[in-house]
């Protein structure tokens, strides 16, 4: 063999790697968009909503955009964007008064379609929403409260809703006291979530005291649910991108991440997947469960890639992605992907009380296909395909 003949048979050799590498993530974008036509659809959603869980989905589409180049996923989130915002900026079915954190995330799509199209209403509802933040209720500390019907309490699920939004909105509009303050909420749930014993952080902390689930000592919820930890983890690692180098306190939000890539790996089981209860693996009635699984996957992923943690740590990202595809992913009949063993929903309190208890986490309801799963799942693809294209194998774990 000649070394023309060499040369070509290396480049095709790494032209397949690329396109094998970017497969899944490909593959599985569209899977979503078969079964959701329409946006509105994800999450297998029944009507035209402003549900943050389509704003996963959404965001997700966004990063296949920006990664391949291809408008139609773009197109397929202005098309949900334009749908559900009229010419006012009034948003369908949306009530500042309910003070719900989950409206906001949603918002984050609106940054790109309003720098695609220049239309006035998409900039009004981001007003609208930072409105919202501006008058949310919050802790004496300055937290928000995660809702209006939630008094008191911080919800790690609440860092990824608003947080990311807001600091983009303060780094887009020359707003840095808003940047400070999506900061604050970080430093604030750290301190009154976070967990010595097991390095993990609560699914939630209840100033008041007031509620059953609240240990009245110190507020905290009774257990450590997978993906609460996931959105804290995604936040993290995406308000980071909005928040400046020179910032006074981006340091301790790295911190934060180094702590959190050095405690997962010990939840996580030997085919790489993380639990439904984080820290009771072994417990009967426990499972592993597919959103959480994503959602570090990607946030370690995105880590790697920004710098924040040693690039040893891919190899955590990646031993998620093999336990997806052997024990939770199954291919269709028609080629798409099915993600299986999501979570469809998980809380606390209520008017059917949710009491946080590890029985309560273990019996909520199972469903495939959940956009709480699927785009992160999404998005960690992409940052293990960046990965690979930028540096070829990937390196061994420090010990």
């Amino acid at each position: 063999m000649n070394w023309k003949t060499s040369f070509a048979v290396a480049a095709y050799c790494a032209c397949t790697l690329t396109l094998s590498a970017q497969k899944m993530s490909v593959e599985f974008a569209e899977s979503e968009m078969k079964r959701a036509p329409e946006a509105w659809q994800l999450d297998h959603g029944k009507r035209l909503f402003f549900g943050y869980a389509q704003g996963v989905g959404c965001c997700a589409m966004l990063d296949m955009w920006h990664y391949t180049g291809d408008r139609k996923y773009y197109d397929y989130v202005a098309e949900w964007a334009d749908t559900l915002i009229n010419d006012k900026g009034e948003i369908h079915l949306y009530e500042m008064a309910d003070y719900n954190l989950d409206f906001i995330n949603s918002g984050k799509v609106l940054f790109d379609v309003y720098d695609e199209t220049g239309d006035p209403k998409y900039k009004k509802a981001m007003d609208v929403l930072v409105r919202q933040l501006a008058r949310q209720p919050r802790t004496h500390e300055g937290a928000f409260w995660h809702k209006l019907i939630y008094p008191y309490q911080i919800w790690l699920d609440g860092l990824y809703m608003a947080s990311p939004f807001l600091a983009r909105y303060g780094a887009t509009f020359d707003k840095p006291e808003l940047i400070d303050d999506a900061v604050k909420q970080f430093l604030i749930c750290a301190r009154r979530t976070f967990d010595n014993r097991t390095g993990l952080y609560f699914h939630a902390y209840d100033e008041s005291r007031n509620q059953r689930w609240a240990d009245p000592t110190t507020g905290h919820s009774p257990n450590f649910w997978g993906r609460s930890m996931g959105w804290w983890f995604m936040a993290l690692v995406d308000v980071l991108d909005y928040v400046p180098e020179n910032h006074p306190r981006r340091a301790d939000l790295i911190t934060i991440i180094k702590g959190m890539a050095v405690t997962l790996p010990e939840y996580q089981d030997k085919d790489g997947l993380w639990y439904q209860v984080l820290d009771q693996i072994d417990r009967e009635g426990n499972f592993p469960e597919a959103s959480v699984t994503s959602q570090f996957m990607y946030a370690y992923a995105k880590a790697v890639n920004k710098g924040y943690i040693d690039s040893s740590y891919i190899e955590v990202a990646q031993k998620a992605y093999d336990g997806l595809r052997k024990e939770l992913l199954k291919k269709n009949p028609d080629k798409t992907w099915t993600l299986t063993r999501c979570c469809a929903v998980g809380g606390l309190g209520g008017s059917k009380y949710r009491d946080g208890s590890f029985d309560y986490y273990i019996h909520e309801r199972m469903r495939d296909n959940d956009a709480k799963a699927t785009g992160p799942f999404i998005m960690g693809c992409i940052q293990l395909e960046k990965y690979e294209a930028e540096h070829g194998s990937r390196p061994a774990r420090k010990r």
